[in-house]
């Protein structure tokens, strides 16, 4: 059992294969069910083992999907969408299965371990958020509903996806790109009909870019105006996707969809989450406004959003003498991931080794990874931006750390997706340092699902774990992209070898928080946002008034009428963080506290890292993170550190 899966997604038989294996498992659980002694061994394990192996054959499709979108993808995707969701709801909603459960975990309560506990008490917390414990009628609409989210969902990723490939914008103007460093210029740069032309698109790289670097104000204006009023068929999604998911809260006996979702999070009340927001919210304005001040300073007339970034670049190199792209000959992509492992080998003591093994994409590559010495995990890299990839950046795990029944070991595999500039014959992928604290991010995420020595595979790695603690381990390592001895270990000149001069280091160190607080306004309005449309049923024109509003508080700036940024927000319309957008700041207390505990003692032969190893990594969702984070730091999480991160006083 002690072995990868290969990477396989036969698009041609998927669906006839999804709908066998499913009926398969169906019926293994009503024979699982006739059981007149049922333990955690001869009916949990079984069915976490089986739910485990469907997990298996169904994560390379959507993860194709992801990262080499096609018309054949997307139509096997939706297609195989309502198979698995209504069987996920089926036994989601089963009240033999939920019963079973419960009566195990009172009979065994004494004879399991603390890690088979945990898989009780969450698939017990989970049928009752799905509804087992209603009656037919409401079962029967509960499923009907999470099918019908799950094909929204995937539309609004579909929609957001063909608006980002669909806008191109072409400059034959040379004065219209002077400024711009030249590796962009070449990206951009193509010949047609005779004539020097250059291409910017809404893909991430190209659009900041422009964003960032592009003189003429008016084209900054029309690409920004094209990417916030991108997919406006989106705006009916949001509709229905709201009204759904406070149906389904009402249903399920909570007010609104909020409540829902706090049930299995840290934070333990609506309450909770806005005194958080609104405490960051009022530590942060009057430095963010002073920051706004700056930059409208160097301006020669009002600031609008589209100029913020070119502005921002301006004053950066104002402020600390620091140009990004003196940077990028340093980041070269495969000398970050060959440094990053370097850093993670000294932290943790783990190491990784090249897998020579053919995979979706030619630009696609995997490492295995030891621990001690012994094979531990896989993990797969996709780094490069391309059309048929969705924007962002991610972490997808596939197979979890477990033992099944005869005690063999599954080991864990995850996959780090990332859209950074693309490489070429003649130039190789160089990164922005926001490119290197977002690959350190997702890296975070992986080394969180694969170094779990968890032998549940329901609450080994990033499963189990409560949503707003989830980026603890990824805003955690992202930290290190800044420090001074980590950057030695990877930024080096792709072409001479040379490692960064401490000089430029220590402009990347003091500009780390340049304009930290608009930054965290930033957030927080997206939180704000988020939670607040999820705590009753807005509809309409109300969610632009809900956001035109919180902007009253969070945008120094005003945006303008087309900004319908909603239409865009996939993270809570297509992905997990409805009403949970929050997370990314209370996990960033977590992440803080323990970053400067490591660094305050030099980082390398930190005991602290160590013990963030065994403790919060090798136990994954095996316990809440409230008590491991205890457990790792002895006390609770201190706020004032997250601040000190922002510099913000």
């Amino acid at each position: 059992m002690n072995t990868f899966l290969p990477f396989q997604c036969n698009l041609e038989t998927f669906i006839d294969n999804l709908k066998s294996k499913t009926q398969t498992n169906l019926t293994q659980v009503e024979k699982l069910l006739t059981q007149e002694k049922k333990t955690f061994a001869n009916f949990v394990k079984p069915l976490e083992l089986q739910e485990e192996e469907l997990e298996h054959f169904f994560t390379p499709l959507s993860y194709l999907n992801a990262v080499n979108n096609s018309e054949e993808t997307q139509r096997v995707y939706t297609e195989a969408l309502p198979i698995i969701t209504e069987y996920s709801t089926q036994l989601s909603q089963n009240l033999e299965i939920y019963n079973a459960f419960k009566a195990i975990n009172k009979e065994e309560s004494d004879a399991l371990n603390y890690e088979q506990k945990r898989v009780l008490t969450l698939n017990i917390q989970n049928f009752e958020l799905s509804g087992a414990h209603l009656d037919e009628k409401t079962k029967a609409r509960l499923q009907e509903i999470n099918i019908h989210k799950s094909e929204l969902a995937n539309q609004f990723s579909q929609n957001l996806l063909d608006a980002t490939n669909a806008y191109e914008y072409i400059i034959t103007d040379e004065k219209d790109v002077a400024g711009l460093p030249e590796s962009e210029k070449e990206s951009a740069k193509y010949e047609e009909d005779g004539q020097v032309k250059y291409k910017f698109t809404l893909q991430m790289p190209s659009y900041i870019a422009y964003m960032t670097y592009g003189p003429n104000r008016g084209i900054r204006e029309e690409l920004y105006r094209a990417y916030v009023s991108r997919a406006p068929e989106n705006a009916a999604i949001i509709d229905e996707l709201l009204a759904l998911r406070q149906e389904m809260s009402e249903l399920l006996g909570f007010k609104n969809y909020a409540e829902y979702s706090l049930a299995s999070k840290m934070a333990k009340s609506s309450d909770a989450v806005f005194n958080f927001l609104d405490s960051l919210l009022e530590n942060s304005i009057k430095q963010a406004k002073k920051e706004l001040t700056q930059l409208q300073n160097i301006a020669p007339f009002e600031l609008k959003s589209h100029d913020i970034a070119y502005y921002s670049e301006i004053l950066k190199k104002e402020q600390y003498a620091i140009d990004e792209e003196e940077y990028r000959p340093y980041f070269e992509q495969r000398n970050v991931v060959s440094g990053m492992f370097s850093f993670l080998e000294q932290l943790f003591g783990i190491s990784f080794k090249a897998v020579d093994e053919k995979l979706w994409h030619e630009k696609a590559y995997a490492y295995d990874v030891y621990e001690k010495n012994k094979l531990k995990a896989r993990v797969y890299f996709d780094l490069e931006s391309r059309e048929s990839k969705r924007g962002g950046a991610w972490m997808h795990n596939w197979q979890s750390h477990a033992t099944n029944e005869k005690g063999e070991v599954q080991l864990a595999s995850a996959f780090v997706v990332c859209n950074f500039p693309p490489s070429s014959d003649s130039a190789p992928s160089l990164l922005r340092h926001d490119d290197v604290v977002t690959l350190f991010h997702e890296m975070g995420h992986a080394i969180h699902h694969i170094l779990s020595e968890v032998k549940e595979n329901e609450v080994s790695g990033v499963n189990g774990v409560e949503w707003d603690a989830v980026e603890y381990p990824s805003q955690f390592l992202e930290n290190f992209a800044y420090e001074p001895k980590v950057l030695k270990l990877f930024a080096k000149h792709y072409k001479t070898g040379e490692t960064i001069p401490d000089v430029m280091i220590e402009k990347l160190v003091k500009s780390k928080n340049f304009l930290s607080a608009m930054g965290m306004l930033r957030q927080l309005e997206f939180s704000i946002f988020d939670f607040r449309l999820h705590s009753k049923l807005y509809q309409g024109e109300e969610v632009q008034i809900l956001l035109d509003s919180i902007r009253e508080k969070t945008a120094l700036i005003k945006p303008p009428t087309y900004n319908k940024f909603q239409n865009g927000f996939a993270h809570i319309f297509a992905g997990g963080y409805a009403a949970g957008y929050y997370s990314y700041k209370w996990a960033e207390v977590l992440s803080a506290d323990t970053f400067y505990a490591v660094v305050d003692e030099g980082i390398f032969g930190s005991q602290t890292a160590q013990r963030y190893l065994e403790i919060i990594l090798h136990n994954g969702g095996a316990k809440s993170m409230q008590e491991l984070y205890l457990e790792l730091m002895g006390r609770e999480a201190d706020t004032e550190q997250l601040l000190r991160l922002s510099g913000i006083k």
